[in-house]
């Protein structure tokens, strides 16, 4: 199949949790479809190194803190103009035999997954 059939040239995409795993490799190929990427994660450093490596945009904040993730990308879109494509990748995971999840760790793993 053509590239051009799915070219992204022109689009800016924002993909959460992209610093690494999955996140990164979709920030590469909407990359090599055209696109202009916005990689986010939570930690700054590990953040720049992938921004870096891909010659990507940033945009360092924690999801789960909607009034960040709120100024975050409305300061992006005032001074670089709209976001056309989110990818919601970041995501949260609680490592630990079952009858160690206490439920309220439940309640905040579903908490911050629901909007």
């Amino acid at each position: 199949m053509s590239a051009e059939l799915f070219s992204l040239a022109g689009k800016t995409a924002l993909i959460t949790g992209s610093s690494q795993g999955i996140g990164y490799t979709l920030a590469e190929g909407l990359i090599k479809a055209g696109a202009r990427v916005i990689m986010n994660g939570r930690d700054a450093a590990k953040l720049a190194d992938a921004a870096r490596a891909l010659d990507a945009d940033q945009l360092p904040f924690d999801v789960t803190d909607h009034a960040a993730a709120r100024d975050a990308v409305d300061g992006f879109e005032a001074s670089h103009g709209p976001i056309d494509i989110l990818i919601n990748n970041a995501g949260m995971q609680h490592r630990g035999p079952l009858e160690d999840f206490a439920p309220e760790d439940f309640e905040r793993l579903i908490a911050t997954n629901v909007t």
